[in-house]
């Protein structure tokens, strides 16, 4: 084979596989239904009605509550403003405690990567399903700025039980809407979706508030 010929070969297995990358990821993330919110004109909350599958899940938010997404990136995801959607430093410090542990005992993950986890349900925890949401994290960050790739997470991580995103997260538990949050509870916010089943406010509130000083 001549050389000319491998890199026509090459440049079209090039071109198909940024073909594959660039449509790779779904036109639309989330397909859930969600609850009907009737606000006032001042966004006070009025009424809700639960989500045909039970869930607490209010239209996705355009903006995230500042408090909260300072407690967030200190909590989930620090260099969240300057990675591509992958943090190779995070994922490296991940690698070695498993190793270490021989255990899995850390994902790694970004916040953008946790975005595909959270729309890709279902799908296992596994070393090839870790290399999807890797690839999947860098087309997001294509596609979407950093304040809508917070916004997306925030609308759709759990936040125990069955309560989802942040909006329902703030009237179910605080009574108020997400603009209101104190520091305190935007810190409470932020460390829940790392373990919702486990640690919702209420009855466990004493181990949720120790969970952020770990």
């Amino acid at each position: 084979m001549s050389r000319g010929l491998k890199w026509k070969i090459s440049a079209v297995l090039l071109g198909v596989a940024l073909i594959a990358y660039y449509f790779s990821l779904p036109a639309t993330l989330f397909t859930d239904p969600y609850s009907t919110v009737l606000e006032s004109a001042r966004g006070d909350l009025l009424s809700a009605v639960i989500a045909p599958d039970g869930q607490w899940r209010f239209p996705e938010t355009d903006s995230v509550p500042e408090k909260f997404t300072v407690a967030l990136m200190a909590y989930e995801d620090k260099r969240f403003r300057s990675h591509p959607g992958v943090d190779v430093l995070s994922l490296g410090r991940a690698l070695r405690q498993n190793l270490a542990a021989r255990r899995v005992v850390s994902g790694g993950s970004t916040l953008t990567m946790q975005v595909i986890r959270l729309a890709r349900k279902g799908a296992g925890r596994t070393v090839g399903e870790k290399l999807i949401e890797i690839i999947l994290a860098t087309r997001l960050e294509w596609r979407h700025s950093k304040d809508e790739i917070l916004a997306l997470y925030a609308s759709h991580a759990p936040f125990g039980g069955n309560v989802v995103g942040i909006d329902a997260a703030c009237w179910r538990y605080f009574g108020r809407d997400a603009r209101s949050l104190s520091w305190g509870e935007a810190a409470l916010l932020a460390v829940l979706p790392n373990a919702p089943a486990l640690i919702p406010p209420g009855p466990n509130r004493d181990h949720l508030k120790a969970k952020p000083d770990r």
